[in-house]
């Protein structure tokens, strides 16, 4: 007797599944679909191409606009073209310095936005669950969020001196408030069902956050790291700017003195470093967002 929902030659089709996809199981009807997915990786080369060549035909364009402009002689004594630029930012990435204001200037980054994630999802944690605090912090959470983060250095440099902490302690007031705001929200969008689920498994609080709601509230969690490292990665800018350390060539270092000198050509040069890694680190948040959706069953494998 055959049995249910085996299709007329099946172990045949199954056997050919398995032999034009070798390593995945032979399966077939309704299981084969829901696997479909699993046969390319977000990391894969294609996936990969797919993200990258539509921010190559961004920065084409952008490169002819700008060379459009720099042919009509539009401020052509101030203003460089992208050949000069390049030119300089090869003869920079010759000699040490660049390089070593690349590595302090993410070194800054990384203290910066860690601390950033450590506060923030402990305050998140706090307020998403205890509602007396979240009506007395809730709204002042989202009004550091949205204070510009230049407006912090005056106290920063006061209470810090001209150091690296001064430039930290901005990071963190700037992108810790988008952690906590990132948690709040996923925890807030966790079906009412799951949370009674948990408490009838007889979950502990602490089992609860581990297994349940820290991993039902990651997709909005991750939105919030996101946006996070944008507010750190300007704060950092903007303190570079302004805090200059002797003996500690940054990024906005170097672009101060390119502006105490008037070479448009360096500056414009450092300035395609700041986008490069920003795209770069923005980059990794969307493939990991990816992983996330795909292990949820959140990607359609017809568009993938």
């Amino acid at each position: 007797m055959a049995r249910l929902g085996s299709p007329p030659g099946g172990a045949g089709a199954a056997g050919l599944a398995g032999a034009l996809e070798p390593g995945i199981p032979a399966l077939t009807g309704l299981d084969s679909l829901e696997t479909v997915h699993l046969r390319k990786h977000p990391w894969s080369g294609r996936s990969i191409w797919a993200a990258t060549w539509p921010k190559l035909l961004a920065i084409g364009l952008v490169l002819g606009i700008w060379e459009i402009v720099h042919l009509t002689g539009w401020k052509k004594y101030v203003l460089p073209g992208p050949a000069a630029v390049f030119a300089n930012l090869w003869d920079q990435m010759q000699h040490a310095q660049l390089w070593q204001a690349i590595y302090i200037t993410m070194h800054r980054a990384v203290i910066g936005f860690a601390l950033s994630v450590l506060i923030g999802a402990v305050i998140g944690a706090l307020v998403s669950r205890i509602k007396p605090l979240r009506a007395a912090t809730g709204s002042l959470i989202t009004a550091l969020q949205t204070m510009p983060s230049i407006a912090w250095f005056p106290f920063a440099i006061i209470l810090f001196g001209a150091t690296t902490n001064a430039i930290i302690f901005v990071i963190v007031l700037g992108s810790a408030p988008s952690v906590a705001n990132g948690l709040i929200t996923g925890v807030d969008y966790i079906p009412p069902l799951l949370l009674r689920a948990g408490k009838t498994m007889g979950l502990s609080r602490v089992a609860m956050y581990r297994h349940l709601i820290l991993p039902a509230s990651l997709p909005a969690f991750v939105s919030g790291l996101k946006q996070a490292w944008a507010f750190a990665w300007r704060s950092l800018m903007a303190g570079e700017l302004l805090v200059i350390i002797f003996g500690q060539p940054s990024i906005g270092a170097l672009l101060s003195s390119a502006q105490d000198q008037t070479d448009m050509t360096t500056a414009i040069a450092l300035m395609i470093v700041i986008l490069v890694l920003g795209i770069i680190v923005d980059m990794l948040f969307s493939k990991t967002d990816a992983v996330i959706r795909r292990r949820r069953g959140m990607t359609d494998p017809a568009s993938m």
